[in-house]
């Protein structure tokens, strides 16, 4: 297990990479009857797809100097 989830009430969650310790706040966005004072669940996911493909580009880019 890399993570773990603490649903915090109010359509809000923590979660905390456990080798690290860093945080991720997570809460529903207005249009789904939350605050939207933190990335929404689907924004993560959106946002972890962008990372993962920057951080791929940047691993060929560094083989290929």
């Amino acid at each position: 297990m890399t993570s773990k989830i603490t649903y915090l009430g109010e359509l809000r969650t923590s979660s905390i990479h456990i080798q690290s310790g860093s945080e991720i706040i997570s809460d529903a966005p207005i249009d789904n009857n939350g605050k939207g004072a933190a990335f929404s669940p689907t924004d993560t996911v959106a946002n972890g797809l962008g990372s993962c493909m920057f951080t791929v580009m940047g691993i060929k880019a560094a083989e290929m100097n």
